[in-house]
């Protein structure tokens, strides 16, 4: 096998001839590539090495060949390497994958009990000699398959600017394990994504963009396997190109790799077709291999010391919660990422990315760096820096919470944005009703996050000082990692008992409000107070500015029972509810269900139609205007603009906030009052308006029973108790 005089494209790539490869080993002595045929194992070393990359031909290689690596090298924990030829490595850049994890003591490189898979020598773990495993992996590991990567049609790209955005978090399985009009065997799959009912429900609704939970392939953590249960979210990457198999459906597992890789392209262009982005949640900050004390699937293998974060002792400096943290300081790491990414976009036509906690990939030697060369990259990357970037702006480690410091053009989640309007409608309510004297947080903070965030997004971290705008912030309420928007209205006490782990896997600091009974009820009254806070809160999310994100089911009311933590949980808890499951039967929501996906659609009917609700800069929050108005002002329930005492006042529940747009009519106003009675409200008074008409109110079940009245400007209206209100301002 004849190696070139300069490395080929990591990983494996067909030629007409065969097929080059190329492997990143730094500290490997000899890496063999390992093909398969009918059960047959043939090794064939790599004799190419050029910094670091072995690398070769291998002549007479077809389409679907499986193949693994084997490293070898020193066996020295204290300094990272645990080369071990009796493990079959994925390769890091395998487009496809074949095969399932068998799980006992030969994934490991270590020695293990056989029950347990618990290291046999502790001192493997803190600098120690180890004890290797000679047992050979290669029946028990999934193995790489050779193929030739689709190429999508990024002119079907829908590229929704960010002022239009609307997020729809997802995951492939839980989205269409139930939905009554998709075929059974289609059901939680990539094929099913693209069926006319659920893209049909997306364009419905209104949202924008599907973000789906990670379809990179998955490895299950050992801990679930020996309980029984998988992760269902997926935050335990296995490849970081090769399409997850378990979503595809069982005709396309059966016909193979490129069957799988096919129905996800299909699914991504049928909902390109309709007008809806995918991004895709990634994780670049871990692997599924864990710590040190995990198994050995692939870079672990053949280039811990490069790939992984490790201490002068080999091991783990773990900032991620997961044992293991990938090592961006690495220029190599740093190439594997963006390799990745930049393939999602061109074989798939991917439209972005969500970063699973984003602050690990930016670390550098010191710790976060907002112009860490990984961030650098992607903003400047020709393909990379057109899509949506995403940050979840924080990790476990050291100084890890980052809000509002990631560059343009990144958004972040917005966490504050979460707290705050939790607490104002649910956290104040319950502590008030159960302490007699407890005032609760004003208006201020809540003020804050409406307007867009700038206390954390109207500032650049950034040597380049990039200005930001109000997209930065990606506005929620609930996602996949807490309780639905239903359970936060019922449930104060987590119930994450079915995880396995003693109930111990869910947030405590939820600010929800179980509206005086925990869990479910059959009190009316109780039962109508939570539907009207469900409705007050996605009205603030959708309302907001900034982008909203909305979470799969939320719109329905589906509940995980208190669950706020299911995340190896790949059953009903997870699953959307979509009414009647049974596919002879007609979709039959309940009632409250039903007002609730036509309140969360109306919402988002009125977000695309008044441009005040979708601000693309910062509100200059002083007179602009000849007639003295503002393009932002805030008004007390008695129509005067708040001062300096009102927004300090604790005990304040009600707040109106007027968005000013040029035409005539555009400018709008929005009402909210927490408080447990209705209270008189004088809108606001001339020349900021000349009457406010009523699109809106948080207070009726269904959209369509709103009385859309018109108001003099300065006159006066009585709000419902924890409500929200919308109004266009004639002007």
């Amino acid at each position: 096998m004849p190696a070139p005089s300069a490395p080929p494209p990591l990983g494996v790539h067909l030629t007409p001839t065969g097929a080059s490869v190329a492997v990143l080993a730094m500290h490997a002595e000899a890496v063999e590539v390992c093909l398969f045929t009918d059960g047959e194992e043939r090794r064939l070393p790599l004799t190419g090495r050029t910094h670091g990359v072995w690398h070769g031909h291998l002549d007479g290689v077809t389409h679907g060949q499986r193949y693994g690596l084997r490293a070898h090298g020193p066996w020295e924990p204290a300094r990272g390497h645990r080369y071990n030829p009796a493990k079959l490595l994925l390769d890091p850049y395998a487009r496809a994958i074949d095969g399932h994890i068998s799980w006992g003591p030969a994934v490991f490189a270590h020695e293990v009990d056989g029950e347990t898979w618990l290291p046999l020598d502790g001192r493997a773990f803190e600098g120690g000699a180890a004890i290797p495993n000679d047992e050979d992996s290669a029946a028990d590991v999934p193995h790489g398959v050779v193929v030739a990567p689709p190429q999508a049609d990024l002119s079907l790209q829908p590229k929704v600017s960010w002022p239009e955005t609307v997020i729809y978090e997802a995951h492939v399985r839980g989205l269409t394990m139930r939905h009554p009009k998709v075929p059974a065997d289609e059901r939680g799959t990539y094929a099913a994504l693209g069926h006319p009912a659920v893209v049909e429900h997306l364009t419905r609704l209104g949202v924008t963009t599907l973000e789906l939970l990670p379809i990179h392939a998955i490895g299950d953590e050992p801990a679930l396997v020996r309980r029984g249960l998988r992760n269902y979210w997926g935050y335990s990457t296995l490849s970081f190109f090769a399409p997850e198999p378990r979503y595809a459906t069982a005709a396309a597992r059966k016909a193979g790799p490129d069957a799988v890789i096919v129905e996800l392209a299909q699914a991504i262009r049928t909902l390109h077709e309709a007008g809806i982005e995918v991004v895709l949640d990634v994780v670049y900050n871990h692997t599924a291999e864990g710590g040190v004390e995990g198994p050995m699937f692939s870079l672990r293998g053949l280039d811990a010391a490069t790939y992984y974060r490790l201490d002068s002792r080999g091991r783990d400096l773990d900032v991620t919660g997961t044992g293991g943290t990938l090592d961006f300081r690495n220029a190599w790491t740093v190439r594997l990422a963006l390799d990745s990414l930049r393939y999602w976009v061109t074989a798939f036509g991917v439209d972005g990315f969500w970063f699973d906690l984003a602050t690990t990939p930016a670390r550098g030697t010191a710790g976060f760096e907002p112009d860490h060369p990984f961030l650098v990259a992607l903003r400047t990357d020709p393909v990379l820096s057109r899509v949506k970037l995403i940050a979840e702006p924080w990790d476990v480690g050291h100084h890890g919470w980052r809000t509002g410091q990631f560059p343009a053009p990144f958004s972040e989640w917005n966490d504050r944005f979460r707290d705050d309007v939790r607490t104002f409608w649910l956290a104040d309510a319950a502590e008030t009703r159960r302490h007699e004297g407890v005032l609760g947080h004003g208006v201020r903070h809540l003020a804050t996050r409406l307007a867009g965030s700038a206390d954390f997004f109207s500032w650049s971290a950034s040597l380049d000082a990039a200005p930001r705008t109000p997209t930065a912030s990606v506005n929620f309420v609930t996602a996949h990692d807490g309780f639905t928007l239903a359970d936060l209205t019922a449930y104060e006490r987590t119930q994450t008992e079915a995880t396995g782990d003693g109930g111990a896997a869910g947030a405590d600091d939820n600010r929800a409000w179980n509206h005086g009974v925990e869990g479910e009820t059959n009190d009316a009254h109780v039962l109508s107070a939570r539907r009207r806070s469900m409705r007050a809160l996605l009205g603030t999310l959708l309302l907001a500015t900034g982008v909203p994100m909305i979470t799969a089911g939320d719109e329905l009311g589906r509940t995980q029972h208190g669950n706020n933590n299911a995340y190896c949980l790949d059953d009903e808890t997870s699953w959307l509810d979509w009414g009647d499951d049974r596919p002879d039967q007609p979709e039959q929501l309940e009632r409250w269900r039903q007002d609730l996906l036509a309140t969360t659609a109306a919402l988002l009917r009125w977000r695309r139609e008044l441009t005040a609700l979708r601000q693309d800069r910062f509100f200059a929050g002083r007179a602009v205007h000849t007639d003295g108005t503002t393009d932002l002002g805030w008004f007390a329930a008695d129509g005067t603009l708040m001062d300096h005492d009102r927004w300090h006042d604790a005990s304040l529940r009600t707040l109106q906030m007027f968005l000013y747009d040029p035409t005539p009519r555009g400018s709008v106003l929005i009402v909210l009052h927490a408080g447990d009675e209705p209270v008189p409200l004088t809108l606001p008074p001339t020349p900021w308006a000349r009457s406010f008409h009523l699109l809106w109110d948080s207070a009726f079940e269904h959209p369509d029973d709103v009385p859309h009245v018109t108001t003099p400007a300065g006159g006066g209206v009585v709000v419902a108790e924890r409500s929200v209100r919308l109004y266009r301002a004639l002007r």
